[in-house]
């Protein structure tokens, strides 16, 4: 059997004046009132994550590390390594020839206010030709901020969770050996200062900056805290005035109040995936919308002639095709009326019934049409 390829078609029309259509979902054109905490929606400036760096040797490995032939740095790392530790290897450095070592990258984050003492996790990645860590230990390696000072120090057996078996004939590989994590595997050596103590002011930051969200934590804050004490001043910024007042005692009772964040109305689209998400916000004026696809199937199924045993005539191969036509005639033209809520969008939409990939044209459509009142994020 033989199938050609497939003609697709998009069509749309857009409608003119009020066209009238049944109001399907929510009953409301707004979506219920849903209130977050301060907490979960804003950071406080300053209070963050720094970020550390550092080089290691992963050993123990069973014959999946580097090769030292290629990989020269892990070769000039080994070497060193043993000459620290009072073993020369230099005169017979061209017979290295372990597979049980890897030269690897180790990442961390070093969380605010961590003192000197405290563990954090550890990821590892190979650097170079090492096909499996399962087994390995890290040895000691320093971890370095952006300033090129030693925050922690990392060492410890590498966990992948990853699966990778081989043999003649196939192979099998689940999530990337390559890869592992230590938990606690470094200890701090020395944390970046930061006092909450002494401020005259501080500053919360939004996750997801947007001016009416701003407002209203200020005004949330304001109620609890008293006139006075919080003003938005920028989309992402709430300024907090302390007074004298003790900053871990207020930002604890700041962080548990509740507001309702706002945000822009946003259709993000995922082509590679044909992924589609839609805010609650996201509205469309009056549209009418047809979609349908022509789709043309040729099936081919050839027939042999055999001619009798005894007579002189030839084999003959009979072609015998099959022709498909699907218009889609059946479905028909959709109305979306004016200022439908997002359940009555996707209702509406589900109703010419379409997947994904189609859904993508006929959104950018609206959006080039001017009649979706939201953002189009493609990705």
């Amino acid at each position: 059997m033989v199938q050609g390829n497939s003609c697709r078609f998009t069509k749309m029309l857009v409608a003119l004046g009020m066209l009238a259509g049944a109001a399907i979902g929510f009953g409301s054109s707004t979506a219920d009132a849903q209130t977050v905490r301060i907490k979960d929606i804003a950071d406080i400036e300053g209070v963050r994550d720094n970020q550390l760096v550092g080089y290691g040797l992963v050993v123990g490995l069973n014959g999946t590390g580097d090769r030292l032939r290629t990989a020269i740095f892990t070769r000039q790392s080994l070497i060193g390594m043993l000459e620290r530790l009072g073993v020369n290897t230099r005169d017979n450095e061209a017979r290295l020839e372990t597979r049980n070592i890897a030269a690897v990258m180790v990442t961390a984050n070093l969380p605010a206010f961590a003192q000197p003492g405290s563990r954090i996790d550890v990821s590892v990645s190979a650097l170079a030709d090492a096909t499996n860590l399962t087994g390995g230990t890290l040895l000691v390696s320093p971890l370095l901020g952006a300033d090129g000072e030693v925050y922690a120090v990392a060492q410890g057996s590498v966990t992948t969770g990853a699966i990778a078996a081989r043999g003649a004939g196939a192979s099998i590989n689940r999530g990337v050996p390559t890869s592992a994590r230590i938990s606690s595997g470094a200890i701090v050596e020395r944390g970046v200062p930061f006092a909450l103590a002494g401020r005259e002011q501080m500053r919360l930051s939004l996750r997801n900056p947007d001016l009416t969200t701003a407002r209203r934590m200020a005004q949330a804050i304001n109620r609890a805290a008293g006139e006075g004490t919080a003003r938005a001043t920028d989309p992402r910024t709430v300024l907090l005035a302390l007074r004298g007042r003790d900053p871990v005692s207020l930002l604890t009772d700041i962080e548990q109040l509740r507001v309702e964040p706002d945000q822009v109305a946003r259709v993000v689209i995922e082509e590679a995936s044909g992924t589609i998400v839609m805010g609650a916000n996201v509205r469309v004026s009056t549209v009418a919308i047809a979609q349908g696809n022509l789709t043309i199937r040729i099936t081919e199924t050839p027939q042999v002639s055999q001619p009798n045993p005894l007579g002189n005539g030839e084999t003959v191969v009979t072609p015998r095709t099959q022709i498909e036509i699907d218009d889609q005639a059946e479905r028909r033209l959709g109305v979306l009326r004016t200022g439908v809520t997002l359940q009555e969008l996707v209702r509406g939409l589900n109703s010419l019934g379409v997947g994904p990939r189609d859904l993508i044209n006929i959104l950018q459509s609206i959006k080039a049409a001017g009649a979706l009142q939201a953002e189009l994020e493609i990705r």
